[in-house]
């Protein structure tokens, strides 16, 4: 496992990094902090990190694709992912079955398990660790998990954890410098 991400010292674990041709992602304690909040109407709050969700964005215009792997769902959770341009067919809400859910979404995505990290944060993600190319957690991620990620990245959940994910793979891929130079060619 490595702490931060850093692959420099780990020739396996970047040969994964660079395998990688799609992301997918649970939602509570990895697009989110993982605390559950309620109107008193009843309706489900979620909030979003921006910084995530223009991460992945630049990780589709580099040509990963995303997917959403969740124990839960709702309406806001569709908005945010509609309004990050992640593909609905690649969205499991609900999900019992998180390795047969993932083994589904490598199906669609045409791609062997070696090419497909997944994000996860608690136990119920661990079923997919054992399958996924690169296996990620965020740093606030209990101990169970994180010692079971290929990756450990430093920020905690919906804090800047898929952010860390997304910059990682860039790099191992050799096209974080090159996406950095787009930006600095923008007006």
């Amino acid at each position: 496992m490595a702490r931060g991400g850093n692959v420099a010292g780990d020739p396996l674990l970047l040969a994964r990094a660079q395998k990688i041709r799609a992301l997918i992602l649970d939602v509570d304690g990895v697009l989110t902090d993982g605390r559950l909040y309620y109107t008193r109407q009843g309706e489900s709050v979620k909030v979003f990190f921006s910084r995530d969700g223009f991460a992945l964005k630049l990780a589709q215009n580099a040509g990963i694709r995303v997917g959403i792997l969740s124990g839960r769902g709702g309406a806001v959770l569709r908005r945010r992912l509609h309004d990050l341009g992640v593909d609905p067919d690649l969205v499991v809400e609900e999900s019992r079955d998180k390795a047969g859910d993932f083994a589904r979404l490598c199906q669609k995505l045409a791609l062997d398990f070696p090419q497909v990290a997944y994000m996860g944060d608690d136990i119920p993600d661990l079923a997919v660790f054992s399958l996924a190319g690169l296996a990620l957690a965020p740093a606030d991620a209990p101990e169970e998990v994180r010692a079971r990620a290929h990756v450990v990245v430093p920020a905690p959940g919906g804090k800047g954890a898929v952010r860390e994910a997304v910059v990682f793979l860039l790099k191992a891929q050799g096209i974080w410098d090159k996406v950095l130079r787009s930006w600095e060619r923008r007006v």
